[in-house]
């Protein structure tokens, strides 16, 4: 189980992320060629089409995934409805995404504003969920090199688009764009033969209303819910272009996300390397080894996300290479540490998913979502854009341990998680690594190593308790 999961979560994460650490290396190459404006237009438009995203499967998924798992026999028939029923509403969605999109865009790319929709919705009006539905049955089927042979050939084209439309062509910010929608295309068409041939999983558009109608009740009440992440990790850039901060300090603020994005992805990846166990452990009631697969999660993310944070100023000074985005580095200490909500999150949000209480999600992640979104309206015009990073924080410190303390899952629990110990350990780390990261080399090197091997000893500590439960 344990080696399971580190060789998923390492081919669902760390072979999709090698284009993506690459693309972070290629940074002193391509921002002499990019502004702060560039950094702000891009991050404002992703922070929009990631706002319409959550709308684009109307939160199927959880239905996807629970059928796999409770009807084995008959979850090809369900997902290829579901399929049908969702290509149909790729049309209103993507009139949504284009409106969004126009009302968004900022004075600095209003010459380039329908060349930027049309490279965010051709490759949804051509394939709809296909990528999504894709790689859903490969996680489920447990075959991570599928996914994570299309992620990376796919992220590598990416970067080297980035590298001839930015450093070469000199395209700003819409080298990013084109980059993009190319290279999402290119990941549609992939998915295409594999699931409609291969898996027998094609399109089915005739629908029966009355179990549509079940269904929709289950998975809308997950919209909120993974909207409410939406808002925590993306609407801070949103609400500064509602507020009229400065596109350059938008840009700022999306470079102080530069690294913290990436263990956004490897959270993402955990997840769908985790997910398939964690259903199979509630599946058979096995709750102490979901238990153990969250901690051994858990103390590597707090031991990796630690010692970048204690190095974030070298880091910063190697990869940015525009000095007035160089002093940045606290905030991106803040964001980083934010990222050790997920492991903890997995556990508790997991089983309300298997278990259908989706509408319970809503009081968790959708209740974090607004008041993080409410709050940066206040305090960004009073204090600027850099409280929307302690307020990201936050949000993202109750969304993941919230769900320990609702009345569903206390009801079904039959260990114990130990919420509020783990999220005393993160605010403390957070603390330490925000002063520690003005040290001396030498002092850094200590706190390095002390975290490695400190992190080394729980790991195998609670992996051995974890095959006692196999």
């Amino acid at each position: 189980m344990v080696k399971k999961l580190f060789s998923h979560t390492a081919i669902y994460g760390l072979a999709p992320q090698i284009p993506k650490v690459v693309g972070i290396l290629i940074l002193p190459i391509i921002t002499p060629f990019l502004t702060a404006v560039d950094f702000g237009v891009y991050g404002l438009i992703t922070a929009v089409v990631g706002a319409v995203s959550v709308l684009s499967t109307l939160g199927m998924n959880v239905i996807l995934s629970n059928s796999y798992f409770k009807n084995p026999d008959q979850y090809v028939l369900i997902w290829r409805r579901i399929y049908g029923f969702l290509i149909l509403w790729t049309i209103p969605y993507s009139v949504l995404l284009s409106l969004l999109v126009y009302f968004f865009i900022p004075p600095e790319a209003k010459s380039n504003t329908y060349e930027i929709i049309l490279l965010n919705v051709i490759p949804v009006v051509f394939f709809g969920p296909t990528s999504v539905l894709g790689a859903l049955y490969y996680q489920l089927e447990q075959k991570p090199l599928q996914i994570a042979i299309r992620s990376f050939t796919i992220g590598i084209i990416t970067i080297l688009l980035n590298l001839l439309f930015i450093a070469y062509f000199k395209m700003g910010y819409m080298g990013w764009f084109i980059s993009i929608g190319a290279s999402q295309m290119l990941l549609q068409i992939s998915y295409w033969w594999p699931l409609n041939s291969i898996a027998g999983i094609s399109p089915i558009f005739k629908q029966d209303f009355t179990i549509l109608k079940k269904q929709l009740k289950i998975a809308l009440p997950t919209v909120p819910h993974y909207y409410g992440g939406y808002l925590l990790n993306t609407s801070d850039r949103l609400v500064m272009k509602m507020v009229n901060v400065f596109a350059g300090d938008i840009g700022a603020y999306n470079a102080a996300n530069t690294v913290g994005n990436g263990f956004l992805m490897i959270g993402n990846a955990a997840g769908q390397a985790i997910s398939p166990m964690l259903m199979t452990a509630y599946k058979n009631q096995n709750q102490m080894q979901a238990r153990n697969l969250v901690f051994v999660l858990q103390i590597i993310f707090l031991s990796v996300t630690f010692i970048i944070s204690v190095w974030l100023k070298e880091i910063f000074n190697f990869l940015i290479k525009i000095d007035e985005l160089k002093s940045i580095y606290p905030l991106g200490i803040i964001i980083i540490m934010a990222y050790n909500y997920r492991p903890m999150y997995f556990g508790a949000n997991f089983r309300l998913f298997f278990n259908e209480m989706t509408h319970k999600l809503m009081n968790i992640t959708l209740l974090a979502g607004v008041t993080c979104f409410i709050l940066n309206y206040i305090l960004v015009p009073i204090w600027g854009y850099k409280v929307a990073a302690y307020t990201t924080f936050v949000g993202l410190m109750y969304m993941g341990y919230a769900g320990y303390f609702l009345k569903e899952y206390k009801q079904t629990a039959t260990v114990e998680f130990y919420p509020l110990v783990w999220l005393a350990i993160t605010c403390v780390l957070t603390f330490i690594a925000y002063f520690a990261v003005e040290l001396s080399i030498v002092f850094k090197i200590v706190f390095t190593l002390l975290s490695m091997i400190l992190g080394i000893v729980l790991t195998i500590h609670f992996a051995r308790k974890l095959q006692t439960n196999e």
